[in-house]
């Protein structure tokens, strides 16, 4: 008897299912998310799960937590955004736009494979002649990596049955497709049913899968929202394609933290690992320049110097704010922050903000270089090549603490800079490194007359 299907329609937003189609969604409220999508809904399917064995279930206290071993991938900057490197029997999804150098990290982790670990590359977008080309510029030929173009799943894993890989790197998700499906490759169906597939290979075997996912418009893997919550660990490098360093950052990491972030510089060898990006970001600053500052963020347990600029100018039209590094909103309200306490007007102005490198700020300890760069850039004066500033501000322009100071003051005397601003509260609590001045200050004004008037 031949199977039914049953429809539903599946929201690439959130994941949500519903048995009908409508223009938006009904979990979420997003619009012209919902996708068609065919399952099997034959009474057989559950009646065959319900005659299988069953695994019986243990006590929390029973179990064995020694399955749970790393292995190093070869590249520092990688293992610290895993949390240490990967993880035995994980499914790590990397995601990124077309031409930002996934294939190019994953193929440079083949390089390090130990002689007695087999790794497989199933690549869907390339030949193996191309593969080889590409790897031989970055210079990987262990004899212990092996190489498969293929696009259907069944051949995939039945190569794996093959060869017993203890790694497996899928290139790409959106290439492979499941010949049960009617539905072409890159689908939502395809998508969800091949990397579900995956994941149970991955559990049941304890083989780990790295997979190569591309991302959409809006700056998400392209698919149902539901792939990253099957998946360990969702990866994504970020960068521009017309500069050469490159930030991978962890969106979801269950065995590790997801606020590390790895730095690479696209060489014409390939990646490179940036070990100090503090000093790397901050190379070619402008010297006596008005409308730039230094801050110190935290990146998991790493602090790193970020230079944020500003520019500001008058303007006949309406005021229009923008800004590349920092959230807009919170732009927003430092300007009025500026204005109503610090006594600056920038209402009637352009202003333009931008943190140097392509990082993204969501700290609030950058808040006061942030300010302080506006500032520097309203009334035309530079604040200086050695000064720092370190704060969160409030809507009362009050300077507030933020946490691991002492670490962030030990990277910024590390860079040669001498003076740093400071809340007023945490001086006390604060040693001051070895030839530095702390400036501590109570809110804007304070920071503003300190350093530039």
């Amino acid at each position: 008897m031949a199977a039914k299907q049953k429809t539903v329609y599946v929201c690439s937003e959130c994941g949500a299912e519903t048995g009908n189609w409508a223009g938006k969604c009904p979990s979420c409220g997003a619009w012209n998310t919902l996708t068609e999508f065919k399952t099997d809904s034959s009474p057989r399917r559950g009646e065959l799960s319900r005659t299988r064995g069953f695994q019986r279930a243990k006590k929390i206290s029973e179990l064995d937590t020694s399955a749970e071993i790393r292995f190093t991938t070869g590249i520092s900057e990688f293992d610290r955004v895993l949390g240490g490197g990967a993880v035995v029997g994980s499914l790590v999804l990397v995601g990124g736009a077309p031409g930002i150098g996934k294939s190019t990290l994953l193929l440079q982790m083949c390089g390090h494979t130990p002689a007695d670990q087999t790794l497989l590359y199933v690549t869907g977008e390339e030949s193996e002649r191309q593969l080889k080309l590409r790897a031989m510029r970055l210079g990987v030929n262990q004899p212990s990596v092996y190489v498969l173009a293929e696009t259907g799943l069944d051949r995939i894993l039945a190569s794996m049955d093959d060869l017993g890989p203890q790694v497996v790197i899928i290139d790409s998700i959106q290439t492979i497709s499941d010949e049960s499906l009617d539905s072409a490759p890159g689908s939502i169906s395809q998508v969800r049913e091949c990397t579900m597939r995956l994941m149970r290979v991955c559990k049941e075997k304890g083989i780990t899968i790295f997979v190569v996912g591309h991302i959409n418009k809006e700056g998400s893997i392209a698919g149902p929202k539901v792939l990253e919550h099957m998946v360990d660990c969702v990866l994504y490098f970020e960068g521009e394609r017309s500069t050469s360093f490159r930030i991978l950052r962890a969106a979801k990491n269950r065995f590790g933290s997801t606020n590390e972030i790895g730095v690479f510089e696209m060489a014409g060898n390939g990646l490179r690992c940036v070990e100090n990006p503090s000093e790397l970001l901050l190379s070619g600053r402008p010297e006596n320049a008005p409308g730039t500052c230094v801050a110190c963020v935290m990146e998991g347990s790493r602090p790193i110097l970020a230079e944020v600029q500003a520019l500001v100018s008058t303007t006949t039209f309406n005021a229009s704010r923008r800004s590349n590094g920092i959230d807009y909103n919170r732009a927003a309200m430092l300007l009025a922050v500026l204005e109503k306490r610090g006594g600056l007007q920038v209402a009637g102005c352009d202003t333009y903000i931008n943190v140097i490198g392509g990082l993204f700020l969501e700290e609030p300890a950058a808040d006061l270089a942030t300010v302080l760069a506006i500032a520097s850039s309203f009334l035309d004066r530079p604040l200086g090549l050695d000064l720092a500033a370190v704060g969160e501000v409030g809507l009362s322009g009050e300077i507030r603490s933020v946490s691991n100071l002492n670490q962030r003051l030990a990277e910024i005397v590390r860079l040669g800079f001498r003076r740093c601003i400071v809340p007023l509260h945490v001086k006390d609590e604060t040693e001051a490194p070895k030839g530095m001045e702390l400036i501590s200050v109570r809110n804007i004004n304070e920071a503003i007359a300190a350093v530039l008037r």
